[in-house]
């Protein structure tokens, strides 16, 4: 800048912090990167945004020196740089907090905090670094605490913690606040904002949620098919755009309220599908499923709830989880159980994945009590679920796609001793293609796979068996607009045709739009039961607090 421009008062140019030309990177035929140009700024936020397998994570993993690129240069203040380890990376002040959690379990948040470090540890000093990291940031975490016993959100906390105690200049954020409550995400891009501004850091933030990219950043790129398709200031393209950027195609209003992190319009109840057809959740909301309904037309007894759950009590560690929760579930309907993370819906889910067993209380499926403690007891009895960890405890990851989508199922694949592989790849062929699973093969491990092409497997083998109940937990954690449509499309297609469906979700958009009855669950009780045509964001978040709505 010229002494003449700095008298006129003129604003300085801004610095790039981080320059990517004509990256590429491909693995065999596939091109996950190609010919990608990106300039991030000093003292901004810059949105990164693609549907799964649009090249975000192979870009990133360049810049954090997880993977070499094939071709192309990258720039660090506009001299080039070759990342070739993390280490490489940490050094040129690139610092990521990934999606995924990485930290150990049996350590405190502290020595999680610090691993990594050299030379001599001080515990004071490493314990007042974490609460000064705490306090400066808005991220509330006891150093002392043990990470096993951490809720997700202050896992996710404790993340963040780690990759800030590095002091990154150019900070990359993979779905940060995908396990964070409204309030809690709020304060965190508040944060942010004025850490970005004070310290002149860059953010490259990536997130699933247009609404937190139009709010949170200056600048916006998008990716599909492993090339920049659009780039934009934040302020001159709005959440509709972007989804229609990203997809490459206009995205269904109603999925669309959900999938970019708006509220639906209109009332709640009397919403339709994407056709302009009624959704399942319309039609059970009167008597709870349309089967319920059409034998109280015909003067029939009512049926049986499909899912039936009564005074489920349920303590981990010595902490009570679930207190005394009480839930039905007709044939037909979907319904929402809605509640800010760490209040018991992850226990269920594992109590009716048959991971844990309650210490009272029963499980009633199609009016036939279950026993959760005989293994294989819920799924023999017609309950299928998604869990909320699709990683953790939905796939065998190192598995291929063929043998995770029959390992449910394997008597009917298997001879009078052993597997017979060609009938697994042949159920495995078909469900590869009704469900629509991108995959080179069925040989292929799940752990090639893209976030939402995992997720196609694990509801293909669970709807595949045509279970009475399917327990559905967070099923479009992570997943992009287009991936979130196809797997809603899914879960009203399987309650239309007579199956229960228990939503399991902290997405408030996810619930107001699936659900036929929301569920709210406070401390592990059950603190209220709404008909979607009742339920708003006010009084859900009466009932979430745990008073009266």
């Amino acid at each position: 800048m010229t002494e003449d421009e700095r008298a006129r008062g003129l604003t300085p140019p801004p610095v790039p912090a981080l320059r990517l030309r004509g990256v590429s990177k491909s693995y065999g035929p596939v091109v996950a990167c190609d010919a990608v140009d990106l300039t991030v700024y000093e003292g901004e936020i810059h949105g990164l945004l693609g549907e799964n397998g649009a090249g975000k994570s192979t870009l990133m993993k360049i810049l954090t020196g997880l993977v070499r690129k094939d071709s192309g240069t990258v720039l660090r203040h506009d001299e080039p740089v070759e990342i070739g380890d993390p280490r490489e990376a940490a050094a040129l002040g690139i610092g990521m907090v990934h999606q995924h959690f990485s930290l150990i379990d049996p350590l405190t948040v502290w020595e999680n905090v610090i691993l990594g470090d050299t030379g001599k540890i001080d515990k004071a000093v490493a314990r007042d670094r974490v609460r000064e990291i705490s306090r400066r940031y808005g991220l509330p975490v006891d150093p002392l605490a043990r990470v096993a016993r951490l809720s997700a959100g202050e896992r996710q906390r404790v993340e963040l913690i780690k990759c800030l105690h590095r002091d990154p200049a150019v900070l990359i954020l993979d779905e940060p606040t995908s396990v964070l409550t409204r309030a809690e995400s709020a304060e965190l891009f508040g944060v942010l904002r004025r850490v970005v501004r004070s310290e002149n850091r860059a953010v490259i933030l990536i997130s699933h949620r247009l609404d937190e990219i139009t709010t949170a950043t200056d600048r916006v790129t998008v990716l599909r098919g492993g090339k920049v398709v659009f780039r934009s200031a934040t302020a001159e393209t709005d959440p509709r755009e972007l989804a229609r950027r990203m997809v490459g195609r206009e995205v269904s209003p109603g999925t669309e309220a959900a999938a970019l992190g708006l509220l639906p319009a209109g009332p709640l109840g009397t919403r339709g599908s994407a056709d302009g057809k009624s959704t399942a959740g319309e039609t059970a909301n009167e008597g709870h499923g349309t089967g319920e309904a059409d034998a109280r037309r015909a003067g029939a007894p009512t049926p049986p709830p499909a899912l039936r759950l009564r005074g489920l009590t349920l303590t981990l560690d010595g902490v009570p989880v679930l207190s005394d929760l009480s839930l039905d579930v007709a044939p037909g309907e979907i319904v929402g159980l809605y509640g800010v993370e760490g209040n018991g819906q992850s226990a269920l889910g594992d109590l009716l994945s048959g991971l844990v067993v309650p210490d009272s209380g029963s499980v009633e499926i199609s009016g036939r009590p279950v026993d959760p403690h005989r293994p294989g007891a819920l799924h023999a009895a017609g309950l299928g679920v998604v869990p909320e960890d699709r990683h953790g405890s939905g796939l065998v990851l190192d598995m291929s796609v063929a043998e995770n989508l029959v390992m449910k199922s394997l008597d009917a694949v298997s001879g009078r001793v052993f597997l017979d592989r060609g009938k697994a790849r042949a159920v495995a062929r078909r469900l590869v293609a009704e469900f629509g699973i991108v995959t080179p093969s069925t040989d292929t491990p799940v752990r090639d796979l893209s976030g939402g092409n995992r997720q196609r497997v694990v509801l293909a083998r669970e709807l595949s068996a045509r279970p009475a109940v399917l327990v559905a937990a967070r099923p479009s954690h992570g997943l992009d607009v287009g991936a979130t449509e196809d797997v809603y499309r899914r879960l009203r297609d399987v309650a239309a045709g007579g199956t229960a469906v228990l939503l399991i979700s902290t997405e408030l958009e996810e619930v107001m739009t699936l659900a036929s009855r929301i569920a709210v669950i406070s401390s592990g009780r059950i603190t209220g039961v709404l008909p979607a045509g009742e339920a708003t964001a006010e009084r859900l978040g009466m009932l979430v607090g745990g008073v009266a709505a």
